[in-house]
C-alpha cells in the first residue's frame, strides 16, 4: 500500500500504458494500473489458450514498467526465448505468471505474488480474473472474433463486444475507481485497450458514480484498422458510447508538430496525426489540456513523451488537490 495521499487509477492496456507508468511513478502519487484481459496474440495468445489462464503480457510489462528492482531483474522478466524449441516467443515474465496463477489458482493473485517479487511501486490489477475474447462488429455489419485480429480488418468499427456472458470485475479495480482522486483513460489503442476495460459493467458504473474526474489521454496519432479519420471527439465519442453516459472531463492532446518526414512515412500507412476539434470538444463539455508530448523511439514512430505527459498529469492532480481543499 502507498503512503501517498494523491490517488491516481490508470485504465488501458498495451505499451501506452507502461509508457506513462514508468513516467508516473517518479511523483508522489499512489498509482493504480488497471489492465485489460483480452489479448489473444503471440505468447499471451498461446499460454491462454492451453493453460486457459488471462493472457499475461500486458499485466508483465505493467509489472515491469512500475517495478523497482535491478535492471537485470527486469531484463530477466523480459527475456524472450528464441530458437525452435517450445518455448520460442516466450518471455520469462509471462511464463512466470502463468506458473504463479497454477500455484495459486487465481490469477490476480498470481499477479500481487509477483509485484512483490518485482517491488512494484503501486498497484497492478487484472480488470477480471478470466480471459475474454474481443469481438468487434463492423459498419457493413460483419463481425471479427479476437482482439490481436481486429485492426488487421481495416474496416470502420461500430462497437466492440465481449464473446462471454457477463464478465464480472475484479472488485479491487472497482473499489479503487471508486476512491480514485483521478481517472485515467489511456493512452493506448482505442478499441482494443482502453474501451475493453469499460465494457465490464462494474467498472462502467464506477467510472460513471467516482467523484474523480475522468481524463482521457488521446492517442497522438490514428491508429490503420482501428482509428482511421476519428478526430479527438470522435475517440471521446466512442468511449462514452459503449458506456452509455458521459464519463470524461478533460481531455489530454499533444500540440506540438510532428517531423514532416515522420509525417509522411505515417501517411503511407494511412495513418494521420489525430484532429484537435476544440470546439466540438468544448461542446461536448470537455475541458482540453494543451502539453507539447512527442517522442519518437528508436525506430522513429511517434511516441508519448513519457516524462512530460506524467508532468502534465501531475499537474493536473496538485490542481485537483487544491480545488479539494477549498
Amino acid at each position: 500500500m502507498s503512503d501517498y495521499d494523491l490517488k491516481i487509477v490508470v485504465i488501458g492496456g498495451g505499451t501506452g500504458l507502461s509508457t506513462i507508468l514508468r513516467g508516473l511513478k517518479r511523483y508522489p502519487i499512489d498509482i493504480t494500473a488497471i489492465v485489460t484481459v483480452a489479448d489473444d496474440g503471440g505468447s499471451s495468445g498461446s499460454l491462454r489458450n492451453v493453460l486457459q489462464v488471462p493472457p499475461p503480457g500486458d499485466i508483465r510489462n505493467v509489472l515491469v514498467a512500475l517495478s523497482e528492482v535491478e535492471p537485470l531483474v527486469q531484463e530477466l522478466f523480459q527475456y524472450r526465448f528464441e530458437g525452435d524449441s517450445g518455448l520460442a516467443g516466450h518471455p520469462t515474465g509471462n511464463l512466470l505468471l502463468a506458473a504463479m496463477t497454477d500455484i495459486t489458482r487465481d490469477f490476480a493473485s498470481a499477479v500481487q505474488k509477483l509485484s512483490e517479487v518485482l517491488k512494484v511501486r503501486g498497484r497492478v490489477l487484472p480488470v477480471c480474473n478470466t480471459p475474454l475474447c474481443l469481438c468487434a462488429e463492423y459498419d457493413n455489419g460483419t463481425i471479427t472474433q479476437g482482439e490481436s485480429l481486429i485492426p488487421d480488418v481495416d474496416k470502420k468499427i461500430k462497437c466492440v463486444y465481449y464473446n462471454h456472458p457477463k464478465p464480472t470485475a475484479l472488485s479491487e479495480s472497482v473499489e479503487a475507481i471508486l476512491k480514485a482522486d483521478v481517472v485515467l483513460l489511456g493512452p493506448g489503442s482505442l478499441y482494443t485497450s482502453v474501451i475493453p476495460n469499460l465494457l465490464l459493467d462494474e467498472i462502467a458504473q464506477a467510472v460513471i458514480q467516482t467523484k474523480a474526474p475522468c481524463v482521457y489521454c488521446c492517442n497522438i496519432m490514428t491508429q490503420p484498422g482501428e482509428t482511421t479519420g476519428l478526430s479527438a471527439a470522435d475517440h471521446v465519442k466512442a468511449i462514452e458510447d459503449h458506456v452509455g453516459e458521459r464519463i470524461v472531463d478533460k481531455i489530454i492532446v499533444n500540440d506540438e508538430k510532428i517531423k514532416s518526414s515522420v509525417s509522411e512515412r505515417y501517411l503511407e500507412q494511412n495513418s494521420t496525426v489525430v484532429e484537435i476539434d476544440k470546439e466540438r470538444l468544448k461542446n461536448m463539455g470537455i475541458e482540453i489540456v494543451e502539453s507539447r508530448l512527442v517522442a519518437y523511439n528508436s525506430a522513429g514512430e511517434v511516441r508519448h513523451n513519457a516524462k512530460k505527459l506524467s508532468a502534465t498529469i501531475f499537474s493536473l492532480l496538485l490542481d485537483i488537490e487544491e480545488q479539494i481543499k477549498l
